[in-house]
C-alpha cells in the first residue's frame, strides 16, 4: 500500500519553495493496481507490484492468454526462489495477490491503471476510453509505451490531468529503471503519485517530457539501427559488432542481442513511431530488420533474431 501526503496552493503548480507552504492538503492512496495485458511486460508489472505489497488485478483478451501470462508469472518467480532471490514463502504470496481477469469492468475500484498492450495508438487509445467509463474518478491511468505520444492516448479521456506515461523496462523484475512521461496536462500531484510509487517498487525513476521516444529509447534506437545497418552492408559480423560494443564501450549486452531482447517486432514499431514524429533519418528502419519481421524471426521470443536461442 503506497501512502502519501502533498501540499500546495491550489491553481498553481507547487514549486520548490511552495512545497512548504501548507494550504491545501491531498491525500493520495493507492492499494490496487489494475494491469491491462499480460505478456511480457505486463506480466512482469504485475509481478514487481505483487511482490511489492500491491493488490493486484491483470487482464488479457482472453482466458487462453490470461492462463499463459499467469503461468509465465509463476515460472519467473519460481526461478528466483530456485536462485534463492526470494523465499517460497515470498513467492507465495505475491501469487495470492494476482487475480486475471478478461474483463474491462473488473478494473472499476483499481486506484492505478496501467496499460500494458502492444505499440499501436488505436489500440491503447481505445483501452484508456473504456477505463474511463469504468473506473472512479480519482484513478490514475498509466501506459507503458515505449514511444506513442501520451497526449494523444490522454485526449480520449475526461481526466487528462491524471494521465501519464510509465515506462518499464525488459525483464521488468530485474531492469531498476522507471522512465516517467508527463504529458501536457499531467498534474504534478500525478507525477509525484507515480515517482513515489516506482520507488516503492524499487526502481530508479526518470522523468521524461512527452516526446518520441522520451529518453532511453530516442537514444538507443539510432545506435541499434546503425549496427543492424553494419550487418546488412557486410562491415562486421553480428558477433564482432557486439563484441566491440560490449567490451570497448563496456555495455552489458552488444545492440544486435539487445534487438534480439527487446523484440524484432517491438524495435521496429518504436523507430518507425519515432521516425513518423521527428522524420529524422536516423530512425528510418533497415531493410533488414523489416525483412526479419516479415519472416517471423522476432528474437528471443521466436527462438530466431540475429542469434539463435532454444
Amino acid at each position: 500500500m503506497l501512502k502519501f501526503i502533498l501540499e500546495f496552493p491550489l491553481n498553481h503548480p507547487p514549486k520548490t519553495d511552495m512545497l512548504a507552504k501548507k494550504k491545501v492538503t491531498t491525500f493520495m492512496e493507492i492499494r490496487r493496481v489494475g494491469v491491462v495485458g499480460c505478456g511480457q511486460m505486463g506480466g512482469g508489472i504485475a509481478q514487481i507490484c505483487a511482490q511489492s505489497g500491491y493488490m493486484v488485478l491483470v487482464s488479457e483478451i482472453n482466458d487462453t492468454l490470461l492462463k499463459k501470462g499467469l503461468a509465465t508469472i509463476k515460472s519467473s518467480l519460481d526461478k528466483s526462489v530456485q536462485k534463492e532471490k526470494i523465499t517460497k514463502q515470498d513467492s507465495d504470496t505475491a501469487l495470492a495477490r494476482i487475480t486475471g481477469t478478461t474483463h474491462n469492468k473488473d478494473f472499476a475500484d483499481c486506484d492505478l491503471i496501467i496499460e500494458a498492450a502492444v505499440e499501436n495508438l488505436d489500440l491503447k487509445k481505445e483501452i484508456f476510453s473504456q477505463m474511463d467509463k469504468v473506473c472512479q474518478k480519482h484513478t490514475i491511468f498509466a501506459t507503458n509505451t515505449s514511444c506513442l505520444p501520451v497526449s494523444e492516448i490522454a485526449s480520449v479521456t475526461a481526466r487528462r490531468d491524471r494521465v501519464l506515461g510509465m515506462h518499464f523496462f525488459n525483464p521488468v523484475p530485474a531492469m531498476k529503471l522507471l522512465e516517467i512521461v508527463r504529458a501536457e496536462a499531467t498534474s504534478d500531484v500525478t507525477i509525484a503519485t507515480a515517482r513515489t510509487f516506482g520507488e516503492s517498487l524499487g526502481k530508479t525513476v526518470v522523468i521524461a517530457r512527452d516526446t518520441p521516444g522520451f529518453i532511453v529509447n530516442r537514444l538507443m534506437v539510432p545506435q541499434i539501427l546503425n549496427a543492424i545497418r553494419m550487418v546488412e552492408s557486410g562491415t562486421a559480423t553480428k558477433e564482432d559488432i557486439d563484441t566491440g560494443m560490449t567490451l570497448g564501450l563496456n555495455q552489458p549486452i552488444g545492440p544486435l542481442a539487445l534487438a534480439d531482447l527487446i523484440g524484432l517486432d517491438t524495435l521496429l514499431a518504436i523507430a518507425d513511431g519515432i521516425y513518423d514524429n521527428l522524420k529524422e533519418k536516423q530512425y528510418v528502419p533497415p531493410p533488414l530488420l523489416k525483412n526479419m519481421v516479415a519472416a517471423g524471426h522476432l528474437g528471443r521470443k521466436t527462438g530466431k533474431g540475429f542469434y539463435k536461442y532454444k
